[in-house]
């Protein structure tokens, strides 16, 4: 990996002070959710959100090691070289899928103290469309799930399928969370309801979307 990461050591020292520059919103509440770190947690955002991922673990999570699952293909190489350029570490495996391998790897992750990072609608969508492979690892480890919420004041969006978000350097960031104890997510079908719900709402546009698009069926 240390040839990929010299390649890639410039956008990641582009992309550290790019995204050090932004700044958070958070209510005291939200903080003290945001800074619990008495057990590991699993950190669910949606994709269009990554690109805060590394700040939200900087600032929030102590120097607590995070690791995000990637692809165990030779693009998936090149990710985890940028990943840890950015202070992420990673776990390889079918993040299509969420395969067995990966489910086991994440919950050995987590099982050794270390956070984790899911995002439930990738790698390839449906936009804000939330997959069970995250609620059965917190279920098989008792962890909790940190469900991040984001509104950006200003942020460029990516024509990606799921219009990613790239917010505009020392622009502010509305940052709103929501820990999911593992007693709630006891009921599969309920907990992915649950937590599908709770994600939309953090998230305006995307509670937004999903309004627009139920008219649009009726």
């Amino acid at each position: 990996m240390g040839w990929r990461r010299a390649l890639l050591w410039p956008l990641g020292v582009m992309l550290r002070l790019w995204g050090r520059s932004l700044r958070f919103d958070t209510t005291p509440a939200d903080l003290a959710a945001y800074t619990k770190k008495d057990q590991p947690v699993a950190i669910v955002l949606w994709h269009n959100r990554l690109f805060l991922a590394a700040e939200i673990v900087r600032r929030y999570r102590g120097g607590r090691p995070a690791y995000a699952l990637v692809s165990a293909s030779q693009d998936g190489a090149w990710l985890s070289a940028f990943f840890s350029l950015v202070g992420l570490a990673t776990v390889r495996g079918s993040s299509s899928r969420l395969g067995r391998e990966a489910a086991t790897a994440l919950v050995e992750t987590l099982r050794a103290g270390y956070d984790i990072g899911l995002t439930p609608d990738g790698p390839r969508g449906p936009c804000y469309e939330l997959k069970p492979g995250g609620v059965i690892v917190a279920r098989r480890t008792r962890a909790p799930l940190l469900l991040i919420g984001a509104e950006f004041q200003s942020a460029w969006r990516l024509r990606s399928w799921d219009r990613f978000y790239l917010p505009k350097p020392f622009s502010r960031v509305r940052m709103r969370c929501e820990l999911i104890a593992a007693d709630q997510l006891a009921d599969r079908d309920a907990a992915l309801r649950l937590l599908q719900g709770r994600l939309l709402a953090l998230n305006p546009d995307a509670s937004d979307r999903a309004r627009a698009e139920r008219a649009i069926s009726i």
